[in-house]
């Protein structure tokens, strides 16, 4: 039974068109109701940061402001989807995925806060748009949940193209204030990258285990050895959002996840709730940081 805020906070599944196109992932970002609550105080400097451009010296600028909003808000409603269904992910590894249970309280621990922090960086978006993510259900790969080679590997693969995504939010958006927040949010992705891999050697012989390899994104098996294998974060040589988009189609239209060999038998909703972060000191509180 869902209490009444997670009641409140209930977004109307729609059902995964089989005709989206990458023009039509940002058309169909639609409010499914009331505005969502705020998830921090002084979350409203965001909203304004989107809406009041930085300078303005004529009438001239006009059109390239409208281009430049235009942009933040596509790049937020794809980073408003990349989070929902981060949390879909993660909330159905600690729910069904059977190796979790046989994981080190520590691990487990990563993943339950993975799950929080990804929910609060989805209502931080939320509130900057006013609309709900368009797309409320996903598709995985054959066997997501049940074997967690194929869990990881995957869950390793969306944080990379997470990392990638808010990086062209750190190139794109138009005020420093979005910039800043984008390469705050991606930190955050980067360190469940890394966690993510630190799991594999802890997942029991039952399991599969221990995972001694994980394919990301790129299609290349890596050692887990180290788990921080980056000295830099990885672009994916990505420069426009649209490429983020590509790589998130399987996950939420039926043609894409039957192209690339997804299971299209079931989808899993996303479901949200209010966050609580693990540290009152690491949460958003404004644009400064402090």
């Amino acid at each position: 039974m869902k209490s009444s805020k997670e009641t409140a906070l209930t977004v109307q599944t729609e059902t995964n068109s089989s005709d989206m196109s990458r023009r039509s992932f940002f058309k169909r970002a639609t409010v499914a109701g009331a505005a969502g609550f705020v998830a921090a105080g002084g979350l409203f400097t965001l909203a304004s940061a989107l809406s009041k451009p930085e300078t303005s010296t004529s009438a001239d600028n006009d059109h390239d402001r409208d281009d430049s909003k235009k942009r933040d808000r596509d790049i937020l409603v794809a980073a408003e989807i990349a989070e929902a269904l981060a949390v879909t992910t993660y909330s159905n590894i600690i729910t069904i995925a059977p190796f979790f249970t046989r994981l080190e309280s520590d691990d487990q621990g990563y993943l339950m806060a993975a799950r929080q922090e990804e929910m609060s960086h989805y209502l931080l978006e939320q509130s900057v748009t006013d609309e709900f993510t368009p797309f409320t259900s996903f598709f995985y790969p054959f066997n997501m949940f049940t074997d967690a080679q194929t869990t990881l590997n995957t869950l390793v693969t969306l944080e990379d193209a997470f990392i990638a995504a808010y990086l062209v939010g750190v190139r794109n958006f138009s005020t420093p204030k979005l910039r800043v927040t984008a390469a705050r949010i991606m930190g955050i992705e980067s360190d469940h990258r890394t966690l993510a891999r630190v799991v594999g050697p802890g997942v029991a012989t039952q399991d599969g285990g221990p995972i001694e390899a994980i394919t990301g994104i790129q299609g290349v098996a890596e050692s887990v050895d180290p788990p921080n294998n980056n000295g830099y974060e990885r672009t994916l040589c990505w420069t426009k959002i649209e490429q983020a988009v590509e790589a998130l189609l399987p996950f939420v239209d039926m043609n894409a996840a039957k192209a690339a060999g997804f299971d299209t038998s079931k989808s899993y909703p996303f479901e949200p709730f209010k966050p609580v972060l693990p540290s009152p000191l690491g949460e958003f509180i404004s644009f400064k940081g402090c």
